[in-house]
């Protein structure tokens, strides 16, 4: 099929992303900061790790992305790297700008001076759109972020879309709204709560301690949306396309269930502590993905209750 380049290989999305690849006949090429540091857990979860080679980019160092895409000279790159925390970036703006914004710029340039031939995915954010009315939004609606995390999503996206407009490259943002699995780190609140839960069940732990629960978001499966990712490089146009279940609930919903398979009365186990609320977070999220469903096909329909319920058993698939 061809062989592609994963920048942030070791995360959720690039472990699946991979294993996706890998199924397809890609030869997959791994990145990591330091790829002798590198921490395999989550392909090795999958059974993957001894098929996949692990090279260094700091993929905020121009010179670094140059090297590492010529030496792989890969068919298509998938930018899935940077700061992944709307909580952490508030106390680390300028790693936030730095790690996504200014790692993407520099792939679109490297990409523009090798010729342009290379596909190009950036992984995007629904935290772009800002607090959201009943009304889901599509990709023609305004961006209105509200975390220096979004907003340098936000950055990367116009970055692309002037990218492709300017010089013609086949580089594409999907839009990606949150997407969970047992691979997610445990600094996410979805995980958090899982584990937390589990800790209550076997007696370690008697609260879990949880911020705003809220907020609503739009929950989805993670191993379906890199599936999405490799449709959206590989359509005959390069668009950018929200990834999103289109179905919202709120995050007390996902506490509710993850204590109900586990059996738990939530009221004796769960404590609100304004010390988790953010500085800023969105109340409100509601996403149409008409059009990927429409023009590739693709959707993404598994419930809450069913994707807590994977998390809690462990389910990768």
């Amino acid at each position: 099929m061809g062989k592609a380049l994963i920048i942030g290989v070791t995360g959720q999305d690039g472990a699946y992303l991979s294993h996706h690849l890998l199924s397809l006949g890609y030869e997959v090429i791994g990145t990591s900061r330091d790829a002798q540091m590198s921490n395999l857990q989550r392909l090795e979860k999958l059974g993957i790790s001894s098929e996949i080679e692990i090279i260094s980019i700091a993929p905020n160092d121009f010179r670094s992305v140059l090297k590492g895409v010529s030496t792989v000279k890969p068919s298509e790159i998938y930018n899935l790297s940077g700061q992944t925390s709307v909580g952490l970036s508030f106390d680390q703006p300028i790693e936030s700008m730095e790690s996504i914004a200014t790692s993407n710029l520099n792939f679109l340039e490297v990409i523009r001076f090798l010729g342009g031939d290379i596909k190009y995915f950036n992984a995007g954010s629904s935290e772009c759109f800002g607090n959201i009315s009943s009304d889901p939004v599509t990709e023609e609606s305004p961006f209105r972020p509200q975390s220096p995390y979004a907003v340098a999503k936000s950055a990367a996206y116009w970055q692309v879309h002037a990218y492709r407009k300017a010089y013609g490259l086949k580089v594409c943002t999907g839009i990606l709204s949150n997407h969970e699995s047992p691979l997610r780190p445990s600094r996410f609140v979805t995980q958090k709560i899982i584990e937390g839960v589990k800790s209550i069940k076997n007696k370690s732990k008697e609260f879990l301690e949880l911020g705003n629960i809220d907020i609503y978001r739009d929950w989805g499966w993670a191993p379906d949306y890199v599936k999405a990712m490799h449709l959206m490089l590989n359509s005959e146009q390069s668009k950018d396309y929200l990834i999103a279940s289109g179905v919202t609930r709120s995050l007390r919903e996902f506490v509710n269930e993850s204590f109900c398979i586990a059996g738990i009365d939530v009221q004796k186990h769960l404590i609100i502590n304004d010390r988790f609320k953010r500085p800023l977070d969105l109340s409100y999220s509601a996403l149409d993905p008409n059009k990927i469903k429409n023009e590739l096909s693709w959707s993404s329909n598994l419930s809450i209750k069913e994707i807590v319920k994977k998390m809690y058993e462990d389910s990768l698939f």
